[in-house]
């Protein structure tokens, strides 16, 4: 009997429904699924177990989700000497969706290594490289469409990466070349509707023509909600990813990156439903894996509130940093209120950890994460000092930071490029404090020098997908040295304008000419000749003054004193921004030191701390010089400076400043260095608490301390000073 069959559906199930039917094959199989035909796929799938063929196995075990299975027979598939190429890139894509990257790319570079025009194995690495933004995805996709134009996948995939990098134009012309290929190209047709949501502007007729394919396509829903991260907009994120897992209730990845997002929202209940829901699941990638273990970890956090603020500290560092973090940013959102000229809605959550990998997982689902703080609208989650090594970096500039983005974002309702964002949090660490403003580095130089600069238009792309290694730090600097170039020309009145204008979803070059007065390639210009003028000469000669420092460096070491005097000068003055290992500053102090100067030596350190220098042991060496020439006011800002690099297991650093404060009889600054000592849990408990109820007296606060003389007499309760103190203390209530 021949059965005609009027779909792909009825065809494929055409084992009940006709006596006689052609053998159905994997690619069938997955465009019923596609087409939202998941009951009849999964008959269809369940039938490729039974082939004799072990690659067909392999494709049906993989749509029915039984991945052990179905990793086990790509691997009898691809045994025999003349196995086909498609056998391992396959057995890519399923380790590439089952979380195996490396192993993944392993079998994609077999593929290449053995049939170099293979344009699937290029996409595979597309897909593997896309996740870890490293820069080569587009190129490895450029490659697939070479090899293949028309591979509809790899435009999809070339369009996802242009809107990831912003490039809206590519985005949508490399959609267009895909649905032209395939009418049912619908992660195409899903960028289109993420483009039109970026853009502010109703996306509701592409999401149309994807229902009309399949109404349970929720992964759709889930490229818009991604695509929306990545343009600050979280809250609408976390729209579409429900909207993903309404559609497909077992799409596990919409469900894990649902919770990821609530996370960084502020929530806790609600993510770790959506969490547990994937991993129980068998969605069990890295992203979901450690995202459950820090929301377990939260119970060794303490919460502490007001209308301002939601700090949250780990419980082992929280009574040394609270009273600085809260300090800090009170002061924070006074000032930005004055210079935003806004308040907002509700209270910063504020999260500290002291495990750099937790705070990669907070912010984004994994370890790996370079940055020090990262903002989602009112939720800031950074680096604790204590997750880094002494003096890499600066907590106080990373919470102006970080902060000048809770604003900005507020301010414009997420509508902002990242260039403007992160140039303007850059700029405001500077005006803040001079010695936070970001220094230009080897890197800048080298990039200014080879003119690898990008044009403001295209500023964000050094941000997401970096074309060499240091392009991320290049961009920040470029950024943040725009904002500084559009205050020197036009006034730091203009920068506010220029948040104004993006809130009203102007473009880049809207906003320049609006509010600049100039087309974006003259403000290239003008803004390039800026930057020539201030560091063309340092990048010029910068190969001269690194071969000048190597011989300055060898005299050093040589104990050469009088050639590192001599010639530390002309070196400086190459490249005074230099404040990194085998600085001149530090050499020439050292010279400065063993000729017995000790003014010159503390004229050398000071310069080296108003250029940003942040190094804990060289602060520390200044403030004592300056103890000792009788600088004490300059000893104390010092020391305080050291409190925003490296606060914590530093009790010498508390007790120091707090014994300098209390004899210059600023009690309220020794009460916070005293209650730090106290907080760092030291040998000496009761001296601590004895010189902190001292402080408190000078302060009179007589009932605190009270509480601090009782608190050292019960860690040593033959305490003397103690004693007497709580006599006095005594006796005055008396009168």
């Amino acid at each position: 009997m021949r059965c005609i069959a009027p779909s792909l559906a009825l065809l494929l199930i055409s084992a009940t429904t006709c006596v006689v039917a052609s053998a159905a094959v994997p690619g069938d199989c997955w465009s019923l699924r596609k087409h939202g035909h998941r009951a009849e796929a999964q008959a269809c799938f369940d039938g490729l177990t039974h082939s004799g063929d072990a690659y067909t196995r392999a494709e049906g075990f993989w749509g029915l989700e039984e991945w052990e299975q179905a990793n086990e027979q790509f691997r009898l598939a691809t045994q025999p000497a003349n196995n086909m190429a498609v056998y391992k890139v396959r057995w890519g894509m399923l380790l590439h969706e089952r979380f195996n990257n490396p192993q993944a790319t392993d079998l994609f570079r077999e593929v290449l290594a053995q049939e170099p025009s293979n344009g699937e194995a290029y996409l595979g690495l597309a897909l593997v490289s896309a996740d870890g933004f490293d820069g080569k995805a587009a190129e490895y996709a450029a490659k697939a469409i070479a090899l293949n134009p028309k591979r509809a996948e790899a435009h999809e995939l070339m369009a996802n990466l242009a809107l990831e990098n912003d490039d809206r134009d590519v985005a949508v012309a490399e959609a267009d070349k895909a649905i032209l290929l395939k009418n049912d190209a619908l992660d195409a047709m899903a960028i289109h509707a993420a483009v039109e949501l970026i853009a502010d502007r109703s996306p509701d007729v592409w999401f149309a023509k994807i229902e009309a394919i399949n109404p349970s396509y929720g992964e759709a829903y889930a490229r818009v909600a991604h695509q929306l991260e990545l343009h600050y907009r979280y809250e609408d994120a976390v729209t579409y990813y429900r909207k993903a897992v309404k559609a497909d209730p077992r799409l596990w990845a919409a469900h894990s990156a649902l919770g990821i997002n609530l996370m960084r929202l502020g929530k806790e209940d609600e993510p770790l439903k959506e969490l547990e829901l994937s991993y129980n699941s068998g969605y069990r990638d890295a992203a979901t894996v450690n995202s459950l273990r820090l929301l377990d970890s939260y119970k060794n956090f303490d919460i502490f509130r007001d209308d301002m603020m939601i700090l949250k500290l780990k419980k082992t560092e929280a009574d040394l940093l609270r009273p600085y973090v809260q300090a800090e940013l009170r002061a924070i959102i006074a000032k930005y209120e004055k210079k935003y000229r806004m308040k907002l809605p509700g209270p910063v959550q504020l999260e500290i950890y002291p495990d750099h990998e937790d705070f990669a997982v907070r912010t984004m689902g994994m370890p790996g994460l370079g940055a020090l703080g990262v903002t989602f609208g009112q939720v800031v989650a950074m680096d604790s000092p204590s997750a880094r090594r002494p003096g890499d970096f600066n907590w106080g500039a990373t919470l102006w930071h970080e902060m000048s983005h809770v604003y900005i974002l507020t301010a414009t309702n997420h509508r902002v490029p990242r260039w403007f964002t992160e140039g303007l949090a850059v700029h405001e660490e500077g005006e803040h404090s001079q010695e936070w403003s970001d220094r230009v580095t080897p890197e800048v130089l080298i990039a200014i020098r080879e003119k690898k600069l990008l044009p403001l238009a295209q500023l964000d792309r050094g941000f997401v997908y970096p074309k060499y290694p240091s392009q991320v730090i290049v961009s920040y600097f470029q950024a943040g040295s725009i904002c500084d170039f559009v205050k020197a020309n036009w006034g730091e009145e203009k920068l506010l304008e220029m948040v104004h204008s993006y809130a009203q979803l102007q473009t880049t070059a809207q906003v320049v000419q609006q509010d600049l007065g100039l087309a974006s390639k003259e403000f290239d210009r003008q803004y390039l000749a800026w930057i020539d003028k201030k560091y063309g000469v340092e990048a010029a000669h910068l190969d001269g003054w690194r071969e000048k420092l190597k011989t300055l460096v060898a005299a050093w070491q040589q104990k050469q004193w009088d050639i590192v005097l001599a010639q530390g000068p002309m070196v400086l003055a190459m490249y005074p921004e230099y404040v990194g290992e085998a600085n001149i500053y530090e050499l020439m102090a050292d010279a400065d030191k063993a000729k017995g100067d000790a003014k010159a030596e503390a004229v050398m350190l000071t310069a080296y701390e108003r250029e940003g220098g942040g190094d804990p042991a060289v602060l520390k060496r200044l403030a004592t010089l300056e103890e000792t020439i009788g600088k004490q006011a300059e000893a104390v800002a010092t020391l305080e400076r050291l409190n925003y690099i490296y606060p914590v297991k530093n009790e010498e650093l508390h007790r120091r400043l707090g014994d300098l404060l209390y004899t210059q009889k600023q009690y309220d600054g020794a009460i916070r260095e005293y209650i730090a000592v106290v907080a760092s849990n030291p040998l000496d408990k009761a001296g601590a608490e004895f010189h902190l109820a001292q402080a408190y007296l000078g302060a009179g606060l007589k009932d605190k301390a009270e509480e601090s003389v009782l608190a050292a007499l019960e860690a040593a309760p033959g305490y003397r000073p103690a004693q007497k103190m709580l006599l006095e203390l005594n006796q005055s209530s008396k009168k």
